[in-house]
């Protein structure tokens, strides 16, 4: 009985050796790529005991799939707005326990109770930002206030529009004195015959690249997001950045946890963590988005405050719309019009 106490322990001991991570706490993250600091990772295992497993999507609409198809596998997501919106319609969010989430009493009081989840049942901002243009001063010197230089003949292949259906669609729509968030199909139409009419202007339609071509002076003019706007001009002293006139998108993107999680109280901890002031500081200032936390903005002062394409005034963000989730059966739609622009010769 004593060699098969003193064998039966060696073997526990050498289990709990060799696999320590089975008995680990995790939360399981799915987010954009590059998009949070991940030494903070390191700071909340520290803390909490709990490891951070991070995973990457490219598109919303690739994660909305995984998020379907692969119930228990993440624990908070970053969706953009729009897509909380759908995911909440189609049951796939838990609500968040906001008494395991204190620090959420630093979001910015204009960002809290959106259209897209009233009362912040099942999100809490993460990043938001306008899109507009980035434009290389050196090449482009006349005002940059309207879309409408998007369609200027002397910028012919000087040009990169992002290729996103919504962004592109929706600028397009603004320009026209429409609502980004328009279902008439006779606008929608106008929107890709004027999107028809700019491609011989286009040098390309592309995202992640274009912040680092606008940096090698690629082109003269470019459709951005606001925080790859900062990145670029962080890096060229030339280039600077607009929100027209006639409006734009403001966008959020929001952290969430699935309906399926398997770690809830973890994520709610991990958001906790997100939604505190020095790692929210943190994050914004590895990614340059505008940051929802009003408290880390403090931390951060007039570098960040003073800094319009991260902290646009309030004129800028009343003249911007938040984008609402589209049907499946408008999506149609809006696939084959933006196949229509792709196609065009």
């Amino acid at each position: 009985m004593k060699k098969l106490s003193l064998v039966l322990a060696l073997v526990l001991a050498l289990s709990a050796c060799v696999f320590p991570a089975s008995a680990e706490e995790v939360v399981n993250i799915y987010n954009w790529y590059d998009y949070m600091d991940e030494s903070i990772f390191e700071d909340f295992y520290k803390e909490t005991g709990i490891k951070v497993n991070c995973m990457y999507f490219t598109t919303n609409e690739d994660m909305m799939v995984q998020v379907r198809v692969s119930p228990g596998a993440y624990d908070v997501v970053f969706p953009s707005e729009y897509c909380v919106e759908r995911m909440i319609n189609e049951g796939l969010l838990a609500e968040i326990n906001m008494d395991n989430v204190p620090n959420a009493k630093n979001i910015s009081s204009w960002l809290m109770n959106p259209d897209y989840d009233p009362e912040n049942k099942y999100s809490i901002p993460f990043m938001w930002g306008t899109v507009g243009i980035l434009y290389d001063t050196t090449k482009v010197d006349e005002p940059v206030d309207s879309w409408g230089i998007l369609w200027d003949e002397k910028y012919a292949n000087n040009i990169f529009m992002l290729d996103s259906i919504r962004d592109t669609m929706g600028l397009t729509l603004k320009y026209l004195g429409y609502s980004m968030n328009t279902r008439d199909p006779l606008q929608l139409k106008e929107a890709t015959d004027k999107l028809v009419e700019q491609k011989p202007l286009v040098k390309a339609y592309q995202v992640d690249e274009t912040k680092d071509k606008m940096v090698n002076g690629e082109a003269a003019l470019a459709v951005v997001w606001s925080g790859d706007a900062l990145y670029a001009m962080d890096l060229n002293e030339n280039l600077a950045y607009s929100v027209p006139n006639e409006g734009s998108n403001v966008w959020v993107d929001a952290v969430v946890i699935p309906a399926t999680a398997k770690n809830k109280e973890n994520a709610e901890k991990f958001i906790d963590f997100l939604c505190r002031p020095d790692i929210a500081q943190r994050n914004c200032e590895y990614i340059w988005y505008s940051s929802p936390n009003a408290a880390a903005i403090e931390l951060m002062g007039e570098d960040y405050t003073e800094n319009l394409a991260i902290n646009p005034t309030q004129d800028i963000i009343d003249r911007c719309e938040w984008f609402q989730d589209i049907p499946e059966n408008y999506m149609t739609v809006y696939n084959a019009l933006w196949s229509q622009v792709k196609n065009a010769k």
